[in-house]
């Protein structure tokens, strides 16, 4: 039994680098993605999808997890990267799969990952974990597993972490901690901030400009964040955070989720202003799986797409930078004996057993579309100066242009959770601030642009009224015409 294990272990780390699957072309025609929304309106066109490079700046960063487990393959995915328009990509460095025997390190997997991201133009948020079984108190080398313990596991880790930033120094400036710490029951607030202080203060040590986020929890979790945020404070440690993260999983991604980023928000203002905050790790699976986050749920691909816009732009919303869960689902259980069950389909690609890409899927397109309008040339109103009436509870945001002033509103159904259905309800938007010289309304999931007939336009003064607008669960926009990419 052994033996098959080990067998597998590496035949699955071979296959880590080297899965690959006939290409998988990525849709470019305006009809890429097809539902049964029909919002009432002449379409005019279709959202043109932005790649990494044409993009100056934006609030997002994707999911590139689990290659130090080898439940994903860099090269099935690597190139859907550049074209989805997402810079910052999330890497996990894997310290059991960097160092097999003690005190040497193979770094071969993940300076491979890290220059051919690179040299794609990504940049790269390199999170520290997991534990290494090859030390006594050393902790799993998956989630949940427990920090080190033991003296010789500590100082073990201790070299890691510095080998690690003494590689990348120059590579990767922006690092995170373990992940989940609260998932393991053992770990207290205390001890993750004490393990968070240890280890940043090495990358630090290394990179003096290395931009730091802590916390990582699995939710945003007001509690447990005091307590980190307590004793971060107490210890004066507070200035090596830039960021601190938290996870976001709930079925409904706008029900009660909020609520506690802002209790966060209210904290961090009280203890650590200069804290940001970060959502680092949200999505949802495209299909019924057993195992994961949000398992056990009749997921589809439409209800994915809607629930990663409606995540990302309630993020934005919230002045939260937003990571998408993730470029390709995982294989949890490659490693024998770990978790029962099948894939999870957080991916916007989809993968098999071995790895290969089998097709892209809608949330691809979505994400492109969301990534394309919204980047760091808008800017949101914070006094939203737009009232909506409708018979469902909605979501409504307000940007401008940065340059020219131009107008945009984003907003959706937020009652429930993202259904199959398409069907709309008439609103009232009464818009203040000005004119709209060419407005349109778009659908973030199909990327289709329509037109808004002069009949439903009414402008008295400063104040525009828009009737019988469509909305439904997922996000749309009312914009000048000009603000969206054709």
């Amino acid at each position: 039994m052994a033996m098959r294990r080990m067998a597998a272990w590496m035949a699955a780390a071979t296959l880590g680098f080297s899965a690959a699957a006939p290409a998988q072309v990525i849709d470019s025609s305006e009809t890429r993605v097809q539902t049964t929304l029909d919002p009432g309106l002449k379409r005019i066109g279709t959202i043109k999808p932005r790649r990494v490079g044409e993009i100056s700046g934006q609030n997002w960063s994707l999911g590139c997890e689990t290659l130090d487990r080898d439940f994903a393959s860099w090269d099935s995915y690597r190139d859907y990267l550049a074209p989805l328009g997402i810079r910052k990509i999330r890497l996990q460095g894997g310290w059991a799969k960097t160092e097999r025997d003690q005190g040497t390190y193979d770094w071969r997997w993940l300076d491979r990952v890290i220059d051919d991201a690179l040299a794609l133009g990504l940049e790269i948020f390199l999170e520290t974990n997991y534990g290494n079984p090859i030390y006594p108190g050393g902790g799993s080398r998956h989630l949940s597993g427990g920090f080190p313990t033991s003296e010789e596991a500590l100082a073990a880790w201790d070299r890691w972490v510095e080998a690690m930033a003494t590689r990348y120094r120059g590579r990767v400036r922006d690092w995170e901690m373990w992940n989940e710490p609260n998932n393991n029951k053992a770990h207290t607030p205390e001890m993750t901030a004490d393990f968070n202080i240890r280890t940043a203060e090495i990358i630090r040590r290394v990179i003096p400009d290395a931009r730091i986020a802590g916390g990582v929890l699995n939710s945003p979790n007001p509690a447990y964040a005091e307590g980190w945020l307590k004793r971060v404070t107490e210890r004066e440690k507070a200035s090596l955070f830039h960021w601190f993260i938290y996870h976001g999983y709930t079925k409904n991604p706008d029900e009660g989720h909020y609520e506690n980023v802002e209790k966060l928000r209210g904290l961090f203002q009280r203890y650590a202003p200069e804290i940001k905050l970060w959502q680092g790790e949200a999505g949802t699976q495209s299909e019924f799986c057993l195992g994961g986050a949000l398992s056990k749920y009749p997921w589809s691909e439409l209800t994915q797409a809607k629930w990663d816009t409606r995540r990302m732009l309630g993020d934005l919303g919230h002045d939260v930078e937003s990571l998408v869960f993730s470029i390709a689902d995982l294989d949890y259980n490659r490693e024998d004996g770990y978790r029962p069950g099948d894939i999870d389909r957080y991916g916007l690609v989809k993968t098999d057993k071995r790895c290969r890409l089998l097709k892209v899927k809608m949330a691809y397109y979505a994400v492109q579309n969301v990534v394309a309008v919204f980047d760091d040339t808008l800017a949101r109103v914070s006094v939203t100066p737009c009232e909506i009436q409708c018979d469902k509870a909605t979501a409504l945001y307000a940007y401008r242009s940065k340059s020219a002033g131009q107008r945009l509103l984003v907003f959706w159904d937020k009652s429930a959770v993202p259904s199959d259905r398409n069907e709309t309800v008439p609103a009232t938007l009464t818009v203040t601030g000005g004119p709209f010289a060419e407005p349109v309304w778009v659908d973030l999931i199909t990327g289709g642009i329509h037109e808004i007939p002069a009949d439903r336009i009414a402008r008295d003064g400063d104040t525009t009224v828009f009737k019988d607008i469509p909305v439904y669960d997922a996000p749309a926009l009312i914009a000048e015409k000009s603000l969206i990419p054709r």
